[in-house]
């Protein structure tokens, strides 16, 4: 069963950083495509950075340049590293595990952990 918990996140001031890591168990993490998404109050929940098994990444244009995200295979855990943080980065954050089967893509989530820039 998979699993995905996600740890780091919590209050910082503008131009703050925070790095958001999830914990991976019940599969084999090396073969998944994993992402951030982000939902704010009242909106949808959208990308915020992918990266592919083969260590490919992908970022929204909002974060492009302020965040990194990285995978260790080893402690099946991927990470997202957020610096210059802005108000409008404010929301809840869940990980997601992905990959793709015959019947189409099958997609993971953990419970989320809030982020909130606010000085």
């Amino acid at each position: 069963q998979v699993q995905l918990v996600e740890s780091g996140g919590g209050l910082v001031q503008p131009g703050g950083s925070l790095r958001l890591s999830c914990a991976a168990s019940g599969f084999t993490f090396r073969i998944y495509g994993m992402g951030w998404y982000r939902q704010a109050p009242g909106k949808q929940r959208v990308l915020v950075a992918s990266i592919t098994s083969g260590g490919t990444t992908n970022y929204a244009d909002a974060v492009k340049g302020r965040f990194t995200i990285s995978r260790d295979n080893a402690k099946n855990t991927v990470y997202l590293q957020m610096n210059s943080l802005k108000s409008e980065d404010t929301a809840v954050y869940y990980c997601n595990a992905n990959r793709y089967t015959v019947w189409g893509r099958d997609d993971s989530w953990g419970q989320g952990t809030q982020v909130t820039v606010s000085s």
